[in-house]
């Protein structure tokens, strides 16, 4: 069962779609400074993490590990901000970039899509081998959200031995519901961005790994036309539906062993908030929902206690709390 939680949106930014515009493209801070960790996985290719290490900050302190969304990489604004904010506190990050996203372009022959949580297991065993003192916090926002959902579920009690807490923001855990509302027409924005992005993504690994097949997607698909099209097929999976179906955490949820908040705006565009209310979770997942915040945005209100950018102070709350 859910519950909700006070957000008093910014002045003139209730409107969803203006709160998920402003968060996701108006960002004033610069990268922060961090170290690139090369991670090979078992089919041969490889991701890139970003480090940022506090000075002061020892092998048996914090690491917070942020995993961005579609079409994403360890640049997108809400990691650089959590990133920034975390620093100071003394607590490293760690930033996770899909195949072939960000600092990893050209790592990886494969692509990233809604269900490879395993990649994300094995970045953190990673991890756990160099610094295994190091607790571990995951977050995960948007699609990265469904990820992190989707490696607690399935590790269930194992997990508790690689991660201490796992946060996710706005997780589409019902992928076929959220590919039907980006395809809305009032969403038209988000859907023609995010496959321009995935169709530049495609031209460009097909181009450099010269065993890859030729292929022609065309200039104008719905996302669900191009999972159907591409990512299903590619990637081993039946059909389209099949790929939405066992790639969608709502199912893995009711396993996670670890303590795990779900944070959702029942205004958001692209994922409905009452996506887990059929679910029977365990009382240590805690699902939270706000009456607007658009997807991701929480551009709050300057003159209430968490100010503008209200989703980081409380991710920081959050990753503070014991």
């Amino acid at each position: 069962m859910s519950r909700e939680i006070p957000f008093d949106p910014f002045p003139f930014l209730e409107d969803p779609h203006y709160q998920t515009i402003v968060n996701a493209f108006f960002n004033f801070l610069f990268d922060p400074p961090s170290d690139q960790k090369i991670v090979a996985l078992p089919d041969g290719d490889k991701i890139s993490l970003e480090i940022t290490t506090p000075r002061e900050w020892q092998s048996g302190d914090l690491t917070v590990f942020l995993v961005h969304g579609l079409c994403g990489s360890y640049q997108s604004p809400n990691l650089v901000r959590m990133a920034r904010r975390l620093e100071p506190l003394g607590i490293r990050t760690v930033r996770f970039n899909m195949r072939n996203c960000g600092s990893g372009r050209g790592l990886a022959k494969q692509i990233y899509h809604s269900g490879r949580s395993d990649d994300i297991f094995y970045s953190i065993k990673a991890l756990k081998q160099e610094m295994p003192d190091s607790p571990i916090i995951l977050i995960g926002f948007s699609l990265g959200g469904n990820l992190v959902l989707k490696m607690a579920g399935e590790l269930s009690s194992l997990a508790k031995s690689l991660v201490t807490k796992v946060i996710a923001v706005s997780p589409p855990v019902d992928l076929y519901s959220s590919i039907l509302m980006i395809g809305h027409p009032d969403n038209a924005r988000y859907e023609k961005y995010f496959y321009r992005l995935l169709r530049a993504d495609v031209q460009y690994r097909h181009k450099k790994f010269k065993d890859l097949p030729r292929v022609h997607l065309p200039r104008d698909l719905k996302i669900y036309e191009f999972d159907q099209m591409y990512t299903a097929p590619f990637c081993g999976f039946k059909s389209v539906d099949d790929y939405y179906a066992r790639c969608s955490s709502a199912q893995f949820i009711p396993d996670i062993a670890v303590p795990c908040k779900i944070l959702l705006a029942e205004d958001d565009p692209i994922v409905s908030s009452s996506s887990l209310d059929r679910c029977v979770l365990p009382s240590h997942v805690d699902v939270l929902v706000t009456k607007k915040g658009g997807h991701m945005g929480y551009f709050g209100h300057p003159r209430k206690d968490r100010g503008v950018h209200w989703l980081d102070s409380v991710l920081i709350d959050w990753i503070q709390e014991s």
